[in-house]
């Protein structure tokens, strides 16, 4: 197995971490251990949540995940496994969390009060890698980084990192952490996939240039890249499925993000590239996001434990120059298919 560092912290991951926000809605307990098992048997030593988990987030189950995961965590060895989760992001942002009130912030009170509730789920008195779920754009930052520092040390938080952020905001961030001496991002973890490649226009160049990991989240675009979207017929199961029958404006904004005729376009050329070197899509997705240079681990997701084997097959697959310029040309072609 290959491992990376994640920005310049000792947190030493594989290029694979497990995504759990199924757990508790879309995977039963009994599921989502067999997912973690079969992750941990495979090598796999990263493991992704957040305090707001199962998706699609609701007030009456979220930390549930947590929760699951606090009872398979207690079957192996702690120090075996580096432990993500991620504070919700503030109410002023893309929409209200259904916790505390739906009053969040990313300032000392509520930094305070989600890494409690987390350490309190998830039955460990230490998270190696503690995120912002999205940004708050009223809170001062150095508010932000000033509290975030705390959790460091105070040895409740080993590493830190962002997610759902900007150039500007991870920069920003981390300048304010350099000058007052904080702990600062390590990570960023947003959306990137053959289907969102914006991360290319400019987070890349800050990653590189600051020396903090990207951990890509959505690799498979929620499931399109697959190709099961690419049909007459969309099971009603499906994420998409159940978002498209959804009531929730924020659900039916998603499916016209993720699913619209330039992605299903896009994938379908990507399903042809994928035929054509002999893999599956998914494999060729999630290798995809692996093979950049800012990247430490990609994280994947499932509603089944079955599901995961075509992703791990990315693990030994090294995309040749040929297929990597294939996927290039698409995505020149068919700019930007989510936005």
């Amino acid at each position: 197995m290959e491992f990376r560092y994640i920005g310049k912290s000792g947190l030493r991951v594989t290029p694979i971490c497990m995504g759990t926000m199924s757990f508790g809605s879309w995977s039963d307990k009994a599921e989502s251990f067999k997912i973690l098992d079969t992750a941990y048997d495979r090598g796999i030593n990263f493991f992704d949540t957040a305090e707001l988990y199962p998706v699609p987030p609701r007030g009456d189950y979220a930390g549930e995940t947590e929760k699951i995961i606090s009872e398979w965590l207690a079957t192996k060895p702690r120090e075996s496994i580096i432990l993500a989760t991620k504070m919700a992001g503030a109410a002023n942002g893309w929409f209200v969390p259904p916790i505390r009130h739906g009053l969040t912030a990313i300032d000392r009170f509520h930094i305070q009060r989600a890494i409690e509730g987390s350490l309190k789920r998830l039955k460990t008195d230490y998270i190696d890698l503690y995120q912002v779920h999205w940004p708050d754009e009223l809170v001062p930052k150095e508010e932000s980084m000033r509290a975030l520092d705390e959790l460091v040390k105070s040895g409740k938080v080993r590493y830190l990192g962002t997610s759902n952020d900007t150039a500007y905001g991870l920069t920003k961030s981390n300048t304010i952490a350099q000058y007052e001496k904080l702990a600062h991002f390590e990570s960023i973890q947003n959306n990137f996939s053959l289907l969102n490649p914006r991360f290319l226009d400019e987070l890349s160049n800050v990653c590189r240039k600051e020396n903090v990991s990207l951990l890509p989240y959505s690799p498979m675009a929620g499931g399109v890249l697959s190709g099961k979207y690419n049909q007459a017929f969309i099971d009603p199961k499906s994420r998409f499925g159940e978002y498209l029958q959804a009531k929730e404006p924020r659900q039916k904004a998603m499916y016209k993000r993720f699913v619209n005729e330039k992605s299903l376009g896009a994938t379908a050329k990507y399903l042809d590239i994928a035929k054509k070197y002999g893999m599956s899509p998914v494999t060729l997705a999630i290798a995809w996001s692996m093979h950049f240079d800012f990247v430490a681990s990609t994280i994947i997701g499932a509603r089944y434990a079955t599901q995961l084997e075509e992703s791990f097959k990315a693990l030994e697959l090294k995309l040749s120059p040929e297929i990597l310029n294939e996927c290039e040309k698409v995505q020149k072609e068919i700019l930007y298919p989510m936005g």
